[in-house]
């Protein structure tokens, strides 16, 4: 199993120096974070941070938990995404959801829809558009909600044949689900209830599903837990153990609130390392 953890609070010059601790701990994986307006700490432009990150890096996988894809331009996106895989040397990983609508963010600017259909659909009209761009040729696409004509983008990726892409999916959603098996990895959470984990039961079960719904020919797929894992470093490791074999690959550590989501404690917690280096 992979280990990342999300720089949920700090200044911009903290976010760096914990991406900067993250790497020299052993960390896999560095993550800022997605939102409109004031979340768990100061709220930064994700992709201007992933910039820095990538030029003051070199090994660590980096991205942001996660992606609102619905509400930003998927023209954008692509240029954007493809700018920090060339910064990082292809070190960019894009999880990417519906954004969370619950807080009452969306419903505070115009122009954003809080209906979870029409979300689903932008996200997969944006979906569809970074697979064309990335391909380095011209393009045209009319979706859903998004038409495009006649788009070039140039250079291509450092990562082929696409940037990794992790989808949000609500097990055990078909249509969901289905949106996430074709790409790079997924990033499961409970239908109605995405604050609650997947037992280890229910992961083997998802495991499972992916196993027989993906191609053969696709590869291997990243399976994408977040949360916080005990204080106690044998406690921690024999939970991410249990979750490697239910057939998570990766863990990412997410600490929204609490004295555990200070810049001074997150960067305490970067430094232990993860589980398996302790």
């Amino acid at each position: 199993m992979k280990f990342g953890i999300v720089a949920s609070s700090g200044s911009t010059d903290q976010v760096l120096e914990m991406a900067q601790a993250a790497e020299r701990a052993g960390w896999d994986g560095f993550f800022t974070w997605d939102g409109i307006s004031v979340g768990p700490g100061d709220t930064f432009d994700p992709w201007t941070l992933l910039g820095a990150v990538a030029a003051t890096t070199s090994t660590i996988r980096l991205g942001a938990m996660v992606f609102s894809i619905p509400r930003r331009k998927p023209w954008e996106v692509a240029r954007q995404a493809l700018t920090v895989d060339h910064l990082s040397g292809g070190r960019l990983v894009l999880p990417v959801g519906l954004g969370a609508t619950d807080d009452g963010a969306y419903s505070r600017v115009s122009g954003e829809s809080t209906d979870r259909k029409v979300r689903a659909e932008q996200l997969d009209d944006a979906l569809a558009i970074l697979d064309l761009a990335w391909t380095g040729e011209p393009f045209s696409f009319e979706g859903t909600h998004t038409r495009v004509r006649d788009l070039v983008f140039r250079p291509r990726p450092v990562q082929r044949p696409r940037i990794p892409v992790w989808v949000v999916a609500a097990w055990p959603a078909e249509r969901s689900m289905r949106r996430a098996v074709g790409r790079e990895g997924i990033i499961p959470i409970r239908r109605g209830d995405p604050f609650t984990p997947l037992g280890p039961v229910e992961l083997g079960e998802l495991a499972a599903w992916v196993d027989a719904h993906r191609d053969v020919g696709a590869g291997p797929i990243e399976i994408v837990l977040e949360g916080v894992l005990p204080d106690d470093p044998a406690v921690a490791a024999a939970h991410a153990s249990m979750l490697a074999g239910a057939g998570v690959t990766w863990w990412i550590e997410s600490r929204w609130e609490g004295a555990g989501a200070t810049p001074e404690a997150l960067l305490a917690r970067i430094r232990q390392g993860p589980p398996d280096s302790r």
